[in-house]
């Protein structure tokens, strides 16, 4: 079954980057000339997912309105002579028309597996990309079309990997590999949140990309009736795959090409910086600057 559909949880206070996210969703700080939650819609566009539910949350009507077509805004830079500004303001809109962009709040307990639940409800029993808006990635080849295409060898979830240094091992979920099936795709049991570096079970992270199906769903289900029940815990997306994982194929993905997370403050400089510097225009300015120092 051909991918078409795709979530991306944005209903997250940002709260590594307050008091910039005071007013601002992080999903729209600036990476480059575009808010980051763009480069994650143009990599799902650019992929063929023509079905994009973005899960939000009060305060988050800039996101909508980054997508919103504005034409008063398009006929003033027309007759003001700025033809460019006003195709860059409606190919924003055409992305979001082509991505078949809906909005839909998030409701249920604490934790990322609640806002995929939700979306799920709307979108069946097909499978489906989750993205977090965090990331930012520079590939040849998408980051999203790498886990269809592993999705389309495999038939089973996808979890997008990346080589890890083992003494990060504490900031990510380590995946426990079985099997290393050929060309960065490799069967997996599990993942561990957050190993201390001698416990970590493989030199990989789990980077926050992930082909979702109706038994990881279903998983996530069973989550949260049992929080309604017993009010405690939270609502973990990883959870769900843990235990789907422990009687049924799982796989990841080693993803070729640069991430760039933009989630708290030293990784959004960087992801900044990175993007500056590969602009051609400003990446000589800001190599001169640094010279200069």
């Amino acid at each position: 079954m051909t991918i078409r559909k795709a979530v991306i949880p944005a209903a997250g206070i940002g709260s590594r980057l307050l008091p910039l996210t005071k007013a601002i969703p992080k999903e729209m700080l600036p990476v480059g000339d575009k808010p980051v939650i763009e480069h994650t819609v143009r990599e799902l566009v650019a992929s063929g997912i023509t079905d994009i539910t973005i899960v939000v949350s009060a305060g988050k009507s800039l996101i909508q309105d980054h997508f919103r077509p504005n034409p008063q805004l398009v006929a003033q830079l027309r007759a003001d002579g700025k033809a460019a500004y006003a195709d860059a303001v409606e190919e924003v809109y055409e992305l979001g028309r082509l991505g078949h962009i809906t909005y839909l709040d998030q409701h249920g307990p604490y934790g990322n597996g609640t806002p995929v639940l939700n979306a799920a409800r709307n979108l069946g029993d097909e499978p489906m990309l989750v993205l977090w808006p965090d990331d930012v990635f520079v590939a040849e080849v998408p980051r999203a079309q790498q886990l269809i295409d592993a999705y389309e060898k495999t038939g089973a979830p996808v979890l997008a990997l990346m080589p890890m240094d083992p003494a990060e091992s504490q900031r990510y979920g380590v995946p426990v590999v079985e099997e290393t099936v050929g060309e960065g795709l490799m069967r997996i049991s599990g993942l561990k949140e957050k190993p201390k570096t001698a416990d970590a079970p493989s030199a990989y992270a789990a980077i926050g990309g992930y082909v979702v199906t109706p038994g990881i769903i279903e998983e996530l289900r069973g989550q949260v009736d049992n929080w309604y029940t017993h009010r405690t815990g939270e609502v973990y997306l990883t959870d769900a795959i843990n235990i789907f994982a422990a009687e049924n194929p799982v796989y990841g993905q080693v993803i070729r090409g640069r991430w760039y997370d933009t989630g708290n403050p030293g990784d959004y400089l960087v992801a900044q910086f990175a993007s500056a510097l590969a602009h051609p225009e400003y990446g000589p300015l800001l190599r001169q600057l640094v010279e200069e120092q």
